[in-house]
């Protein structure tokens, strides 16, 4: 299955055609330069092309009223004048003669694309729409919006194709508001959505922007709002929010259908949104969102007013979308302050509906740094660093190439193994220097004489030095006994390939040889309570049902895992499963999927030989097939979510992306 792309040139036919400040920076180039930027990349080629349609007036009442939609049906023969005077009534946006077609044209693209997805003619897609369409209300116009393609798109797969629980991702940098007040009383909807809020100081202005706007009634819980209060939030505090905030929710819910608003405002160098994300972070949002509802997801284009940084995170996304190794986020940090008291406030407003966040802190007990009453006594200063911020043009540098290696994923098996379909069974080695040679013989390998081993690690040399010159993407070795088997690849393979090494430990085991010298992290998720961590690089994660317990395992692997492997950014991955580790296969195949966000996807996976059952949902994860849902999550542990909490606590001192609470509560202090 491939990746949709819906683009018609007749949505560029209308543009602004009096002088309004609030609405200049929304034209036709920002479909235009999206476009083309697809087409010079190769990217455009390499999608399933679907023609875009008007959405009918059945589906466009799905959110919208009557009134309002005999109303915009009259815009096409209204003279200037009159388009000028129906504008009035709404907020922030302009109407022109040719505006109400494209609207239904923006509106029919996204049902398209969920046609597409949901009938499997595709994996996953991008519509690259005008108008946008998350302000638009059941009422009203607002924000350059006409009608709710999103919100119309939700209802539709839920009508058309049964679609039971759909989740909308905004990562837009305003707020949403016609989405939320769409779908805030149905708990089938989940709406996230992060924004420049300000304490209410920016647009659209409205007290349930803040976080503490979680739903109504039965949809109490199912609104999630993350607002920030400053300007220039980085990849780092986008990325926080998502590992901290959004997916455990969002693996909770367990939703059949993924949305995203994609509004690229929220990236550097935009007017509107003024912050300091870069493009290639959107790749790595989009890949943490791929592996829910199955890799159904639908993307359709909303904000985004620098030219330059929205064409180079359309194209970040639709280059994800595809399948391609992300881009390396390098110097990953801290959450800034402000951001940190965001994600603490989203946290403890919401641990009453998810009891994945039950264990979420308290709020805030101090003044949010960011109180308005703090930006009013500096508004001098606000309105001279504003004047500056007009004046100058942040720079950034253009996302790195994203190279496909020319073979997904090879493997490394005994002989009587049968090499999965799509994989790549590496045969031939690299001779190995004597002095390894020897070292690998004193290692312990169960059931092998020394010849065995050394044709063995010679294989497994040569499948790590092909991932490392880019030759292979990833691979899976299955050892005779492979706790010795990723002794050896990390003391006698890995040193002389790479500087940094993430393992991944799934099960039972002693591991004695871990290293302070910063070359190696080990995460060590078992059943088995383990001593204190004996190195800022040893991270020992007990579970108390062990891990079976989907729940414990996936709340460790995002609120822990997740973060520590973004900060430390490896060279490569090793994912290491213990025989009878216990873990299901479709939690085996999400961890995979999402280990693939690391070192450019190149992850080595090392199994026992005699769990060849395994075989196939791993190498199906590696060739970056969607891992299957893991369905409704129990509640986890209790002791399991205050342990995930100590151990936070006590390692955000070394991992900062491990924060979730500001300066004043953990006793650290985050980046201003």
């Amino acid at each position: 299955m491939g990746t949709a792309l819906i683009y018609d040139e007749e949505m560029t036919k209308y543009k602004l055609l009096w002088v309004d400040p609030a609405c200049k920076i929304e034209v036709p180039e920002r479909l235009t330069v999206s476009y083309e930027a697809l087409v010079r990349s190769g990217l455009f080629d390499r999608c399933v092309s679907v023609p875009a349609r008007e959405a009918s007036d059945a589906e466009i009442l799905f959110v919208h009223s009557e009134e309002y939609l005999e109303a915009v049906k009259k815009t096409p023969y209204m003279t200037l004048e009159d388009l000028k005077e129906f504008t009035l009534q709404y907020g922030d946006v302009y109407f022109h003669p040719n505006i109400y077609h494209c609207a239904k044209l923006a509106a029919g693209s996204a049902l398209q694309l969920v046609d597409s997805v949901m009938t499997g003619k595709v994996r996953n897609g991008m519509a690259l729409v005008r108008p946008p369409g998350h302000h638009s209300m059941h009422n009203a116009a607002n924000g350059f919006c006409v009608f709710n393609n999103v919100a119309i798109a939700a209802r539709y797969a839920k009508q058309k194709h049964g679609v039971k629980k759909v989740l909308i991702v905004d990562w837009d940098i305003h707020h949403g508001q016609g989405v939320q007040y769409c779908f805030e009383d149905d708990p089938s909807v989940l709406y996230f959505s992060w924004h420049r809020y300000e304490h209410q100081k920016f647009w659209p202005n409205l007290r349930e922007s803040d976080y503490d706007s979680v739903g109504k009634e039965s949809g109490a819980g199912f609104n999630i709002n993350v607002p920030w209060n400053k300007v220039g939030m980085e990849n780092s505090d986008y990325l926080s929010v998502f590992c901290h905030v959004l997916l455990p929710v969002a693996y909770e819910f367990c939703p059949d259908l993924v949305l995203v608003c994609a509004g690229f405002d929220s990236a550097i160098g935009d007017p509107e949104g003024e912050m300091c994300a870069t493009p290639d972070i959107f790749a790595h949002l989009t890949h943490l969102l791929m592996n829910l509802a199955g890799g159904k997801l639908c993307a359709i284009l909303e904000g985004g007013y620098n030219l330059t940084s929205l064409a180079q995170s359309v194209c970040q996304t639709v280059q994800t979308l595809l399948g391609d190794p992300l881009p390396q986020l390098a110097n990953l940090w801290s959450p800034c302050e402000s951001a940190l008291e965001s994600i603490q406030c989203a946290r403890s407003v919401q641990r009453q509906y998810w009891s994945i966040l039950k264990h979420a802190a308290n709020p805030p007990t101090t003044d949010i740094s960011t109180k308005r009453m703090k930006l009013e006594e500096e508004e001098e200063k606000a309105e001279t660093a504003e004047e500056e911020r007009s004046t100058g043009q942040k720079v950034w540098r253009e996302p790195p190439e994203r190279v496909c290696p020319p073979v997904c994923s090879a493997s490394v098996l005994p002989d009587d193994a049968v090499c999965p379909d799509g994989l790549k069974c590496l045969s031939s080695s690299k001779d190995l220097q004597p002095l390894v040679v020897s070292r690998i013989k004193n290692h312990s390998m169960k059931d092998a004489d020394d010849a065995d081993a050394v044709t063995t690690f010679s294989r497994l040399y040569t499948l790590i030095e092909k991932m490392i010159t880019n030759e292979i993407r990833n691979g899976l070795a299955l050892v005779p006994d492979v706790a010795a088997a990723m002794k050896c690849v990390v003391q006698e393979l890995t040193p002389d390939l790479v500087n940094r090494v993430l393992v991944v430990f799934v099960g039972k085991e002693e591991l004695n040889y871990v290293t302070a010298d910063g070359k190696m992290l080990i995460v060590h998720i078992s059943g088995e309570d383990k001593d204190e961590q004996r190195s800022k690089y040893y991270i020992p994660v007990c579970l108390k049902r062990g891990c079976s317990d989907t729940v414990g395992f996936i709340q460790s692997v995002l609120g822990l895992l997740l973060p520590l492997g973004y900060e430390y950014d490896p060279d490569l991955v090793l994912l290491v499963r213990m025989p009878e580790s216990g873990v299901g296969d479709s939690m085996w195949q999400q961890l995979i999927g999402l280990l693939q966000g690391f070192a450019k996807g190149h992850t080595l996976v090392l199994m026992q030989a005699n769990e060849k059952a395994c075989m196939s949902p791993t190498a199906s994860a590696l060739l970056g097939h969607s891992a299957p849902p893991l369905q409704e999550l129990l509640t986890p542990h209790p002791d399991d979510g205050d342990a995930l909490e100590r151990m936070r606590e006590r390692l955000q001192t070394d991992w900062k992306m491990l924060q979730t609470t500001a300066s004043s509560e953990n006793g650290e202090t985050a980046k201003s």
